[in-house]
């Protein structure tokens, strides 16, 4: 065989004959990336990433290295399975494991984002109550409508394309804004936790936590399905709309979460405050900002938690659809009544809890702490598979890549287990 014709897939198809596409180009055809920050950066991942810069300052930086390789490995793979396999993830899945294989990551992906949504919930409340000072309740029933509106009209997913990519906006300016107003991070402190790896003594399980967080397998799964949303093709493989795709998905992560750290590390840390909610940031940050700081910490605040809200309700039903081989477009009924009824659960539950689920939440955990190893298994197994390849070359440095990746997470999943079923119990009994 030629090396020419090694380049070749089963149907023919040259990867070296794509061109690479402009600046331009590209910023049209990526998308689903963007979707997913607005699902992962969420009122929990703010509140996490301030008590890490709290508690521990400039001691666990560190953690957005290993994200960036992660995250971006994770979404790649995931990409390539879809494309050349021309079905995603759990669908593949069904292919290759089985109807029992998908069903069951399809349903404990979906338990884990309908508990999730509770906090979504309560943190878009709260946002609203710090900009306009109406009852968080209130201001999560008023966000609930927009979300139905959008929900029930044409063009879904463009729609929650550029909604969440505002909240983005919205989330970038408001944390550096108040990092401009504390006077920046410390310069040598900030490059010292960069390049000393070091795990604080009682921060490990944190510090895992907040990785699993912000590079989690799950957002491959659901950016595939979004991939076909957004009409992706398999030159989108080869051109970089898809490796762009996934660097600016980790990337915008990373800034959020990173510049909420150093807020953390700023602020609260050289006073030894602790914080358990993200709406205390804003009290905390008044002799910075003043008058301002609940509205920029009420816009980042409500951004985080509508935009994970919009995504993350949409995310549990398009999985929980395709583990059972259902119709997962975004404008089918099944997707549209499914979040309806997902956000009236929850919304119910949220506020008979007043905002504080605290069981659900552990389930959550545990939910996720199954599901994502079990899927990240069948993945990297697919992934190694020749006829997955479509007979082009394997990428060996990103299976590689992929297989550290999940065993790290499984390492992870151990851990996160060993500390969230003794609370379940306890906070049972």
């Amino acid at each position: 065989m030629t090396e020419n014709n090694k380049n070749l897939g089963i149907d023919g198809f040259d990867p070296s004959k794509v061109n690479k596409l402009s600046a331009k180009e590209i910023l049209k055809r990526v998308g689903p990336g963007i979707v997913l920050t607005g699902v992962v950066i969420g009122p929990g991942n703010i509140t996490t990433s301030a008590m890490i810069g709290a508690n521990y300052g400039y001691s666990l930086i560190w953690l957005i290295i290993p994200i960036l390789i992660m995250g971006v490995t994770f979404m790649l793979t995931s990409y390539r399975i879809s494309m050349l396999t021309g079905m995603p993830i759990l669908h593949a899945i069904r292919h290759y494991y089985g109807k029992v294989a998908s069903g069951f990551c399809g349903v404990a992906l979906f338990l884990s984002c309908l508990f999730f949504t509770l906090g979504n919930i309560s943190g878009t409340g709260a946002g609203m109550n710090l900009v306009f000072g109406i009852n968080w309740k209130l201001g999560a029933l008023i966000m609930l409508a927009v979300l139905t509106v959008l929900y029930f009209s044409k063009g879904v997913y463009s729609k929650v394309e550029k909604g969440i990519l505002v909240c983005i906006i919205a989330m970038i300016f408001a944390f550096y804004a108040t990092l401009v107003a504390t006077g920046g991070p410390d310069w040598g402190a900030m490059g010292h936790g960069l390049t000393h790896w070091s795990v604080p003594e009682g921060s490990l399980t944190t510090a895992l936590a907040y990785i699993s967080t912000n590079a989690a397998v799950t957002a491959g799964i659901y950016g595939t399905y979004l991939g076909a949303e957004k009409k992706w093709k398999k030159e989108d493989l080869f051109n970089g709309a898809m490796k762009w795709d996934a660097i600016a998905h980790v990337v915008s992560v990373i800034l959020i979460s990173g510049a909420i750290m150093l807020v953390g590390a700023i602020v609260l840390n050289p006073q030894g405050i602790q914080i358990k909610a993200p709406a205390q940031l804003a009290a905390l940050l008044v002799p910075f900002l003043g008058k301002a700081s609940n509205i920029v910490m009420g816009v980042a605040l409500l951004g985080a938690g509508f935009s994970s809200l919009l995504g993350n309700t949409q995310r549990g039903m398009v999985l929980l659809s395709a583990g059972f081989d259902k119709d997962v477009s975004l404008e089918s009924k099944l997707i549209r009544w499914g979040c309806m009824i997902t956000l009236a659960f929850a919304c119910v539950v949220c506020f008979i809890y007043d905002g504080s689920p605290t069981q659900l939440i552990f389930i959550a955990n545990i939910a996720t702490s199954i599901a994502t190893p079990v899927a990240g298994l069948f993945i990297t197994l697919m992934f190694w598979k020749k006829e997955v390849q479509a007979g082009l070359k394997a990428p060996r440095v990103l299976q590689v890549l992929m297989t550290v990746s999940y065993l790290f997470t499984l390492a992870m999943t151990v851990s996160a287990l060993a500390n969230y079923i003794p609370k379940l119990i306890a906070s049972f009994s």
